[in-house]
């Protein structure tokens, strides 16, 4: 690979995938997901960091989906100035390593969290004596660590094989390079993976888990008042398989359409030029994926709302603390006059507050 610079790559269907409207409308669609993905990721670690403070399992993971999706939204400037100026890369061959590394691991964090995420909430809703033992902080950090390493791992090959390719037209794009037939076997295989574990086999673990809790909550909510909090349970958890099956299902598609060119079992330029034309458009709906993420899994939440609009009338965390103390400690003087009926309140009052918290872990 020292010698890339040596030569000039050709490609065997060097106009594939470069069209106008692809080099205007992807850009512009980059730029959209990086405004929208900053902003609402920002809230969702402001809110969490400041208000909710992480302590449920579910929070750790909504934090560190956010921290994932800021990593990655951070590195979409240099992919629409790259598709803007005709895939010609300027910004070296480090950025292109950094910013390749940075779409997988985006992808494996993302999708492990939220197959964690689904597997939490399967756990705290049709096993709650079991969740109050296994749904530790302590056990909530190890697998987000855990998450994290994996993903690295996952992302080594984009760092090592993604580096700066002069082609004959002039221009230097940031691509896969790989001189031996070895290395395209181990990227080919690659990509399989990333079909597999990165899509398939989580999505079957969402759709199962979100299945079951439907199921649970449709029995217990049964036939009772809070059936119209149920519909709104249901269309939540009907929003978020939907909404992961299809942001990712494309850009897996033509992953797969892509691996079939690169093993040359497809050799036809036309095809090609349909799976490079599509690959950007399928990549911009699975980045919209990290600006849907802070609306369904932190804005639809109650909790995380009234927070939210906290944190936009500027009221600092710690008054809002003050305050429910305070309206604690007048619950708690209630009736000083007569302090056996006191006592008695105190320990009644003391006894629903344990059985909210049970409930709300």
């Amino acid at each position: 690979m020292e010698n890339i610079s040596a030569y000039q790559v050709e490609l065997s269907c060097s106009k594939a995938g470069r069209h106008n409207y692809i080099f205007i409308a992807v850009p512009i669609i980059y730029s959209t997901i990086f405004i929208i993905g900053v902003f609402g990721n920002s809230l969702v670690v402001i809110v969490i960091y400041c208000y909710i403070k992480m302590k449920t399992v579910a929070s750790i993971f909504l934090m560190n989906l956010a921290i994932a999706d800021l990593c990655f939204v951070m590195t979409l400037p240099l992919w629409a100035a790259y598709t803007a100026m005709h895939y010609n890369w300027p910004f070296g061959t480090f950025l292109c390593k950094l910013s390749a590394a940075a779409i997988t691991l985006n992808l494996y964090t993302s999708v492990f969290l939220l197959t964690c995420l689904s597997i939490d909430r399967y756990i705290a809703i049709v096993h709650p004596m079991v969740s109050r033992v296994r749904r530790t902080i302590m056990v909530g950090k190890i697998i987000c660590i855990s998450i994290w390493i994996i993903a690295c791992l996952a992302s080594l090959p984009a760092f090592i094989y993604r580096t700066v390719v002069p082609l004959k037209e002039n221009i230097t794009v940031c691509a896969f390079y790989y001189p031996t037939n070895s290395s395209q076997t181990f990227l080919t295989g690659m990509n399989i993976t990333k079909n597999v574990l990165g899509f398939f086999f989580p999505f079957l673990i969402i759709l199962t888990s979100y299945t079951l809790i439907g199921r649970t909550l449709k029995a217990t909510f049964h036939g009772h008042r809070g059936r119209t909090r149920n519909d709104d349970i249901f269309k939540m958890i009907v929003a978020i398989v939907l909404v992961f099956f299809f942001c990712w299902l494309p850009h897996q598609i033509f992953t797969l359409l892509d691996i079939l060119i690169q093993l040359e079992i497809i050799k036809n330029c036309q095809f090609e030029d349909i799976v490079d034309t599509g690959m950007p458009i399928t990549i911009c709906i699975a980045y919209f994926n990290s600006c849907l993420n802070p609306f369904l899994y932190g804005f639809f939440g109650k909790n995380f709302r009234k927070h939210f609009l906290q944190l936009l009338k500027n009221i600092p965390p710690k008054f809002t603390t003050h305050a429910s103390l305070n309206t604690k400690m007048s619950m708690l003087s209630y009736r000083p006059s007569d302090h056996h009926s006191a006592s008695v309140k105190n320990s009644s009052h003391l006894s629903e507050h344990e059985e909210q918290h049970i409930a709300n872990t």
